[in-house]
């Protein structure tokens, strides 16, 4: 049995990531009406919007969703025991160790995937005792290792060294990405670009469009000797900050400005390099089926050509 699916009672093994301000009730009830699994953020920092976010949940949506607990941006310890009371049975972690979070979590009978950048960090979050993985390489979009690893080698150093459920993330936003994931022993994948440009997506059309408009060399790793790390999309603001080397935390003050005012340059646009793969701007229940019908597609194919000792 897929043991993502048996952790998270969801129709299909796809997870959509917890962006911040974005993963809220619009868009991740969308996906978790189409059989994935919803993730409300709570990396906004905004505690009482994203728990009335997961109390709204309740109310579109009948089918499992999780939450996000990033550990970096905690900053009311409330949260997790709200979150841990919330009937919310799938929880991720990041940003951070899971062991401080753990005790909470697993007391009120939840399961725990902890996002994880190299195998180092993977390796802590087993022993500490989570029950699975989201392995994360470096062409996803978002908060970023400088020292990236991709997914390719990564969910391969991984699941050499563990046996728990792993979850791929960056740089796939459809079927074939899903295959090539499962290939490399993962059990799920996480998409975070593909359902922010998607038509449920709550960000402003001109994000949406910029992605679609994006070609695969679209986004820059910033601060890569400073922190925060992440990746975005390439603007003049972003050209800017890599002459300059560097950015103040103080940017991400303007964020709602590029998210839902449409102002490309007013802050940072984060997105991974699937950029280059996404040509148009589909619903959450078209994304979700294609990449389904895709990846089994491709299985079968492999499948065949296996049996018939081809290549």
């Amino acid at each position: 049995m897929n043991r993502v699916l048996a952790h998270t009672g969801v129709q299909y093994p796809i997870v959509q990531a917890p962006m911040g301000y974005i993963a809220r009730s619009q868009l991740a009830s969308a996906v978790s009406n189409a059989g994935g699994l919803g993730i409300i953020e709570t990396s906004s920092g905004e505690v009482d919007a994203c728990l009335a976010e997961i109390e709204k949940m309740k109310t579109l949506t009948d089918k499992p969703f999780g939450v996000n607990l990033p550990l970096l941006f905690i900053r009311e310890p409330r949260v997790v025991d709200m979150v841990a009371k919330s009937g919310v049975k799938f929880v991720t972690t990041s940003a951070g160790s899971p062991a401080k979070l753990l005790p909470t979590l697993k007391a009120a009978g939840l399961i725990v995937y902890h996002v994880v950048p190299n195998l180092s960090s993977a390796l802590k979050a087993v022993e500490a005792g989570v029950d699975g993985l989201i392995v994360e390489g470096g062409e996803g979009g978002g908060f970023k290792n400088p020292d990236d690893v991709s997914t390719l080698v990564l969910l391969q150093a991984v699941r050499e060294k563990t046996d728990v459920p792993l979850i791929a993330a960056g740089g796939i936003c459809d079927g074939r990405g899903m295959a090539a994931a499962f290939a490399l022993g993962a059990e799920g994948v996480q998409m975070g670009t593909r359902f922010v440009s998607s038509a449920e997506s709550p960000v402003h059309h001109n994000y949406k469009q910029a992605i679609v408009d994006a070609d695969d060399t679209g986004t820059v790793m910033l601060n890569r000797k400073s922190t925060p790390c992440v990746r975005a999309l390439k603007t003049q603001r972003t050209a800017e900050i890599e002459r300059e080397g560097s950015f103040d935390r103080s940017i991400f003050g303007s964020v709602k400005d590029v998210y839902f005012g449409g102002d490309m340059e007013a802050s940072l646009a984060l997105a991974g390099q699937t950029v280059g793969l996404i040509h148009e701007v589909l619903p959450v229940a078209e994304i979700i089926r294609s990449t389904v019908e895709g990846f089994h597609a491709i299985r079968r194919r492999q499948g065949e050509r296996s049996l018939a000792g081809g290549f």
